[in-house]
Protein backbone atom coordinates (compact mmCIF):
# COMPACT_ATOMS: atom_id res chain seq x y z
CA UNK A 1 0.00 0.00 0.00
CA UNK A 2 1.49 3.46 -0.72
CA UNK A 3 2.29 5.70 1.89
CA UNK A 4 0.29 8.81 2.34
CA UNK A 5 0.45 12.35 1.40
CA UNK A 6 0.85 13.78 4.87
CA UNK A 7 3.21 10.73 6.00
CA UNK A 8 5.27 11.48 2.62
CA UNK A 9 5.19 15.34 3.49
CA UNK A 10 6.40 14.79 7.21
CA UNK A 11 8.90 12.63 5.95
CA UNK A 12 10.27 15.14 3.49
CA UNK A 13 10.57 17.83 6.10
CA UNK A 14 12.64 15.65 8.54
CA UNK A 15 14.56 15.34 5.81
CA UNK A 16 15.12 18.98 4.54
CA UNK A 17 16.37 19.43 8.82
CA UNK A 18 18.97 17.15 8.58
CA UNK A 19 20.15 19.04 4.70
CA UNK A 20 19.64 22.40 6.06
CA UNK A 21 21.31 21.95 9.26
CA UNK A 22 24.04 20.16 7.84
CA UNK A 23 24.62 22.19 4.46
CA UNK A 24 22.82 25.90 5.82
CA UNK A 25 20.54 27.55 3.78
CA UNK A 26 22.55 29.40 0.76
CA UNK A 27 24.42 26.74 0.80
CA UNK A 28 22.19 23.75 -0.30
CA UNK A 29 21.10 23.38 -3.85
CA UNK A 30 17.89 22.79 -5.35
CA UNK A 31 19.68 19.83 -6.45
CA UNK A 32 20.92 18.89 -2.85
CA UNK A 33 17.01 18.93 -2.34
CA UNK A 34 15.88 16.96 -4.84
CA UNK A 35 18.25 13.82 -3.95
CA UNK A 36 17.49 14.79 -0.15
CA UNK A 37 14.11 14.29 -0.67
CA UNK A 38 13.53 11.66 -3.33
CA UNK A 39 11.13 14.55 -5.29
CA UNK A 40 11.03 15.87 -8.72
CA UNK A 41 11.14 19.99 -8.61
CA UNK A 42 7.66 20.28 -9.37
CA UNK A 43 6.62 18.44 -6.53
CA UNK A 44 8.78 19.97 -4.35
CA UNK A 45 7.24 23.88 -5.61
CA UNK A 46 3.97 21.93 -5.49
CA UNK A 47 4.20 21.56 -1.45
CA UNK A 48 6.40 23.54 -0.34
CA UNK A 49 5.99 26.80 -3.01
CA UNK A 50 9.55 27.65 -2.79
CA UNK A 51 13.36 26.83 -1.58
CA UNK A 52 12.52 29.11 1.09
CA UNK A 53 9.12 27.62 1.78
CA UNK A 54 10.52 24.24 2.69
CA UNK A 55 13.14 26.40 4.82
CA UNK A 56 10.37 27.44 6.81
CA UNK A 57 8.35 24.00 7.21
CA UNK A 58 11.52 22.75 8.78
CA UNK A 59 12.22 25.13 10.94
CA UNK A 60 8.73 24.57 12.40
CA UNK A 61 9.03 21.37 12.33
CA UNK A 62 12.75 21.74 14.32
CA UNK A 63 11.59 24.31 16.96
CA UNK A 64 8.57 21.92 18.02
CA UNK A 65 10.43 18.90 18.25
CA UNK A 66 12.54 21.60 20.59
CA UNK A 67 9.60 22.35 22.22
CA UNK A 68 8.51 18.63 22.93
CA UNK A 69 12.52 17.81 23.77
CA UNK A 70 12.06 20.71 26.93
CA UNK A 71 8.83 19.33 27.99
CA UNK A 72 9.85 15.75 27.75
CA UNK A 73 12.80 16.64 30.01
CA UNK A 74 10.78 18.42 32.15
CA UNK A 75 8.42 15.55 33.03
CA UNK A 76 8.45 14.13 35.86
CA UNK A 77 11.41 16.18 37.30
CA UNK A 78 10.97 16.52 41.30
CA UNK A 79 10.97 20.55 40.56
CA UNK A 80 11.05 23.02 37.65
CA UNK A 81 14.57 23.73 38.25
CA UNK A 82 15.07 20.08 38.45
CA UNK A 83 13.75 19.87 35.06
CA UNK A 84 15.13 22.62 33.47
CA UNK A 85 18.83 21.34 34.62
CA UNK A 86 17.83 17.71 33.32
CA UNK A 87 16.83 19.91 29.73
CA UNK A 88 20.68 21.36 30.18
CA UNK A 89 21.86 17.69 30.63
CA UNK A 90 20.32 16.90 27.46
CA UNK A 91 21.50 19.37 25.42
CA UNK A 92 25.07 18.71 26.82
CA UNK A 93 24.71 15.01 25.46
CA UNK A 94 23.20 16.18 22.03
CA UNK A 95 26.05 18.29 21.43
CA UNK A 96 28.80 15.51 22.13
CA UNK A 97 27.10 14.13 19.37
CA UNK A 98 26.50 16.54 16.91
CA UNK A 99 30.04 15.94 15.18
CA UNK A 100 29.58 12.42 14.46
CA UNK A 101 26.72 12.54 11.77
CA UNK A 102 24.00 13.13 15.05
CA UNK A 103 20.41 12.29 13.81
CA UNK A 104 19.03 15.82 14.45
CA UNK A 105 20.22 19.29 15.25
CA UNK A 106 20.98 20.07 18.75
CA UNK A 107 18.18 22.24 20.59
CA UNK A 108 18.40 25.46 19.69
CA UNK A 109 20.96 25.96 17.68
CA UNK A 110 19.40 25.50 14.16
CA UNK A 111 17.44 28.78 14.62
CA UNK A 112 20.12 31.07 16.09
CA UNK A 113 22.26 29.31 12.89
CA UNK A 114 20.00 30.53 10.60
CA UNK A 115 19.85 33.92 11.75
CA UNK A 116 23.42 33.93 11.86
CA UNK A 117 24.02 32.70 7.86
CA UNK A 118 20.52 35.02 6.47
CA UNK A 119 21.59 38.46 8.72
CA UNK A 120 19.10 40.88 6.71
CA UNK A 121 18.30 38.36 4.34
CA UNK A 122 14.71 36.26 3.46
CA UNK A 123 12.98 38.52 5.97
CA UNK A 124 9.98 36.23 6.93
CA UNK A 125 12.76 33.13 7.69
CA UNK A 126 14.72 35.66 10.66
CA UNK A 127 11.35 36.83 12.04
CA UNK A 128 10.15 32.72 12.25
CA UNK A 129 13.90 32.30 13.89
CA UNK A 130 13.20 34.83 16.29
CA UNK A 131 9.83 33.49 17.04
CA UNK A 132 11.15 30.13 17.48
CA UNK A 133 13.70 31.38 19.99
CA UNK A 134 10.96 33.76 21.83
CA UNK A 135 8.94 30.50 22.40
CA UNK A 136 11.96 28.83 23.94
CA UNK A 137 12.12 31.66 26.08
CA UNK A 138 8.66 31.93 26.96
CA UNK A 139 9.03 27.84 27.72
CA UNK A 140 11.72 28.31 30.19
CA UNK A 141 10.44 31.78 31.76
CA UNK A 142 7.05 29.91 32.57
CA UNK A 143 8.92 27.49 34.25
CA UNK A 144 10.67 29.58 36.40
CA UNK A 145 7.64 31.52 37.18
CA UNK A 146 6.49 28.08 38.41
CA UNK A 147 9.66 27.90 40.61
CA UNK A 148 9.50 31.27 42.35
CA UNK A 149 5.85 30.50 42.90
CA UNK A 150 6.42 27.63 44.64
CA UNK A 151 9.48 29.19 46.84
CA UNK A 152 12.37 27.26 44.92
CA UNK A 153 13.91 30.50 43.43
CA UNK A 154 13.77 33.73 45.40
CA UNK A 155 10.61 36.18 45.41
CA UNK A 156 13.20 38.71 43.85
CA UNK A 157 14.20 36.17 40.87
CA UNK A 158 13.32 37.65 37.44
CA UNK A 159 11.98 34.82 35.60
CA UNK A 160 12.26 36.16 31.97
CA UNK A 161 15.61 37.23 32.62
CA UNK A 162 17.04 34.22 33.72
CA UNK A 163 15.32 32.70 30.88
CA UNK A 164 17.48 35.00 28.75
CA UNK A 165 20.56 33.70 30.34
CA UNK A 166 20.20 30.49 30.22
CA UNK A 167 19.33 30.49 26.71
CA UNK A 168 22.72 32.67 26.02
CA UNK A 169 24.70 29.57 28.31
CA UNK A 170 22.70 26.80 25.47
CA UNK A 171 24.23 28.95 22.67
CA UNK A 172 27.55 29.22 23.91
CA UNK A 173 27.47 25.53 24.64
CA UNK A 174 27.13 24.52 21.27
CA UNK A 175 29.75 26.64 20.44
CA UNK A 176 32.48 25.83 22.80
CA UNK A 177 31.27 21.88 21.77
CA UNK A 178 33.00 22.62 18.27
CA UNK A 179 36.31 22.78 20.18
CA UNK A 180 39.05 20.33 20.22
CA UNK A 181 37.48 19.23 24.00
CA UNK A 182 36.10 15.91 24.95
CA UNK A 183 32.88 14.58 25.69
CA UNK A 184 33.73 14.28 29.12
CA UNK A 185 34.44 17.97 29.39
CA UNK A 186 30.84 19.21 27.52
CA UNK A 187 28.65 17.38 29.61
CA UNK A 188 30.74 18.45 32.88
CA UNK A 189 29.80 21.65 31.13
CA UNK A 190 26.15 20.97 30.86
CA UNK A 191 26.17 20.07 34.74
CA UNK A 192 27.80 23.16 35.70
CA UNK A 193 25.31 24.96 33.31
CA UNK A 194 22.57 23.84 35.49
CA UNK A 195 24.18 24.88 38.69
CA UNK A 196 23.98 28.63 37.03
CA UNK A 197 20.11 29.05 39.20
CA UNK A 198 21.50 27.86 42.26
CA UNK A 199 22.24 31.63 43.36
CA UNK A 200 18.48 32.52 42.83
CA UNK A 201 17.36 29.18 45.02
CA UNK A 202 15.50 29.84 48.12
CA UNK A 203 17.07 29.80 51.46
CA UNK A 204 14.77 27.11 52.21
CA UNK A 205 15.75 25.02 49.06
CA UNK A 206 19.91 25.39 49.71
Amino acid sequence: MPRSSIHDRDEAIDRAVRLFWSRGYHATSLKDIEQSLDMRPGSIYAAFGSKAGLFGAALDRYSRRVGAEFEQAAAGAKSPVEGIRRFLREVAKACVGAGSGADWPVPGCMMVKTLLELHDEEPAIRVQANQAIAEVEAMLTARLTEARLQGELRADAQPRRLARLIQAQIMGLRAFSERDVSPRAVRELGEDMGRILDPYLAASVN
